[in-house]
Order: C-alpha cells, then structure tokens, then sequence
C-alpha cells in the first residue's frame, strides 16, 4: 500500500494540541509530511501570531507551530473562532455538546471533510493519511477509495470501556453524573468512532492503558503501537524543598469530572483534612453539588496559563491525579518535569512513567483510603517526599519529546517497510 520510495502523509488535527504538534514536528523533521489540515494554526507572521501577543488572546498562542511547519500547513480557521468566542459573548447554546452549529464535534467533522477532500486532490502525492479519533471517517472513507494507508490516532482509549466505566461511576455516585458528559454521546457518535477504528491499519496509543481497552472491540483491530508522549524540557537542577513546618501542600489540574476521579480525590483529603492543603485547578463540567461545596472549601483556580501552572507545580509538593479513565495524562508529564511527585492510577500512564513509590505511586481506581494513605505517608516523611522530587525530575528526563518523535517515526515507517518486504517476496 505504501511506496517505499517518497513515502508523504497527509495529517490533520482540529485544534493542535501539544501531542498533535509534536507528531507533525516529527514527522516533518523526517520528511514525511506533505501537507497538514487545522483549524487555527498560530506563526510568527501571520494575523494569528499578531493578535496571539493581545492580553486575552492566550487560546491562539496555544496554537503555536514552529516556522518550517508553515508552508505545509492549510487552515479552515472560521469555525473554530467561532466556537471560541460564542461562550464569551452569551452564544453558549452554539456550541452545546454535539447539538451546537459550532460545538466541537462539528468543528472536528468539518476538518475532517476537509482532509477527505484534500486527500482526494493530493492523492497522487501522498501514501497514508494520519488523522486522530472523532475526526477520522471520511478522510479513512476517501483513503480506502484511493488506496492510501489510514493511521488512527485514539489518545483516550476506547468507548466502550470508558462507558462502562462511566456508567457504573453514574450509580456509585449519582451526584456526579452531570461532570461526565460522555454519558450524554449519541448512538450515531458511538458508531462513527466503531466505523474509524474498523477502516483503520495502523493505530496509534500513548500508554498501555489505551492499548488494554482496546480488547474491549467486538471486531478485530491492528495491534496498536504504543508511543507515550513526552515531559516538557526540565529546567530545574534540584527540586523544590518541602516545608515540613506547613501541611503537605496537594495540587490537582484537570477538569473537574468524576471521570477523572475528583470525588475520590476530595474524599481522601477530607479523612486527613489536618495534615493537608489542597489547590484544584481546573473548569467545571457541570453543576454537582458536592463538587460546588468543595470549590468553596478548598483553594479552587478555574484556569492558569501553561507557564503559570508549572510554576504552581513547583510551589506544591504532590500531584494527585486519580483518573478512572485516561488515554494518557499529560498533567503528569508536567509535574515530573516540575521536580513533582505523582499519586495516580494504573488506568493512566503513570505505569509507564514511573516506579510505584520511587516517583510516586500508582493506586487503584475509586480507592479514596489508598490515596489517603499515600498522602499521610508523604506528610509524615519529608524525607521521603525529597527523594521522589529528585526521582521525578530524572524520570522527567528519561520521558522526552524527542523519544515520542523517534516513536511517531518508527510506528508510521514500520508498515511502509512490512509493505517493502512484502512487495520483495512477491517479486
């Protein structure tokens, strides 16, 4: 399916995030990239990079790509700026879940109409197409037509486990329904996802949680390759000291869903309440009353720029981040990198970062006692608490972005070379 020779993909991605970025500066680096469809891509010299410098103006310097990416990239940026501006000016109800003109199910369907016709006028020029869950069926549709390789991006892990997850969190607590909106998913969003996975070849994951949920399929898939993404460069030589004079400072990030373990989180600081501070940052999904006490009750930031929450990273001493569901968890790549020891389950990729009680530990999901325990343990030995900060920052430099680029590489080539040698025996 591939040629050997010249081998080029087309990739699309509608916001860019820091994983998506990183695989496109990948795959340029090793001249494989042909051609790249977004929605928003901010440069240097372009009217997005001018107005990126404005005060309020922080969601487009996240969509910063360097400048050798430029001439490759092809922009729809219209409905995307206006899914970002309908929420500030009272137009909340155009970008409601999956309903909304301008949500965000939208605005990936219509970047992926785009690359499925972007395929189709390029196709003499390209070998593979690599898109990314939700944003995948029509490019994979147009792809098979033209017999181009399809490589799946899934950074959360699939559906159906996540659903049952979800769902069996709905009945333990009925309060927190609300803050999971995948409950709300219609059969059609379902079925999309089922029909991407199906016409995809390659697969790509960042952990092997993701990998594990995919023997949840009712239909044979590809052995997905594991590529876990990166820590941000470490700047620190030695990390920051703990005041063992204070109680033990404790920080979430995330969004502030019980899918992310939030009710376990508050249930454990509220057994050792003495002995700990905590700090959540994060949005709310949804009104949920306990949740709304808990913001009243404990330090509670809605939002922090990238910087601003590294630097709130090293004034703490542990993140905990006890996800039920998580196709990865770049928060945790950021506190290692910030000299931060993790609390956080084997459903994220801690397991693939770290050392259970060497960095951090690993607990099981819904297990509020056990993170107690970890909490308590961190709070009475300070000394403890020091070498997991020094341990953090050395996984943090063994995870790089450059591993996950050599990773993107090898995942995207290792079929091209199958197909190589497949063409070679039949010749």
């Amino acid at each position: 399916m591939y040629a050997s020779k010249n081998m080029s993909i087309l990739l699309s991605h509608p916001t860019g995030n820091s994983f998506a970025r990183n695989a496109l500066i990948a795959l340029n680096k090793a001249n494989l990239i042909q051609e790249f469809v977004t929605t928003v891509a901010t440069f240097d010299n372009n009217v997005f990079g001018k107005i990126a410098k404005l005060p309020g103006c922080a969601e487009l310097a996240r969509r910063s790509y360097p400048p050798e990416i430029q001439h490759l990239t092809r922009q729809a940026p219209l409905h995307e700026l206006t899914r970002i501006l309908a929420p500030k000016i009272g137009l909340s109800k155009l970008t409601e879940h999956e309903t909304g003109a301008f949500c965000i199910d939208k605005i990936y369907q219509h970047i992926d109409q785009l690359t499925a016709q972007r395929a189709r006028a390029i196709a003499s020029k390209i070998q593979a197409v690599y898109c990314y869950e939700d944003g995948a069926i029509k490019t994979f549709r147009a792809a098979k037509e033209l017999q181009l390789h399809r490589i799946y991006d899934l950074p959360i892990g699939y559906w159906r486990m996540a659903l049952e997850i979800q769902q069996q969190e709905a009945e333990r607590l009925p309060e927190w329904q609300a803050t999971m909106p995948a409950l709300q998913d219609s059969v059609a969003k379902l079925e999309r996802k089922d029909a991407e996975l199906q016409l995809a070849d390659s697969i790509i994951v960042a952990s092997r949680f993701a990998a594990s949920t995919l023997q949840a399929t009712p239909f044979q898939v590809p052995e997905p390759f594991i590529v876990p993404y990166g820590c941000p460069q470490v700047q620190l030589d030695t990390p920051t000291e703990s005041d063992p004079s204070r109680p033990l400072r404790v920080l979430y990030v995330g969004g502030l869903s019980q899918r992310k373990g939030v009710a376990d989180l508050l249930k454990a600081v509220a057994q050792i309440e003495g002995d700990v501070e905590l700090t959540l940052v994060g949005k709310r999904i949804a009104g949920c009353a306990p949740l709304d006490a808990a913001l009243q009750r404990y330090k509670w930031i809605d939002s922090l720029p990238h910087e601003k929450i590294l630097s709130t990273m090293r004034a703490h001493d542990v993140l905990v981040f006890p996800s039920l569901f998580e196709g990865f968890g770049l928060v945790l790549t950021e506190a290692l990198s910030q000299g931060l020891p993790i609390i956080s389950t084997n459903h994220t990729c801690a397991p693939d970062l770290i050392t259970d009680g060497k960095e951090g530990f690993i607990v099981p999901i819904r297990d509020p006692d056990a993170i107690a325990d970890r909490l308590t343990k961190l709070s009475e030995d300070r000394s403890l608490l020091q070498q997991m900060k020094c341990h953090a920052l050395e996984a943090a430099r063994a995870h790089t972005w450059s591993n996950y680029h050599d990773g993107i590489v090898a995942a995207v080539r290792l079929p091209e070379k199958q197909s190589t040698a497949t063409n070679a025996a039949t010749a």
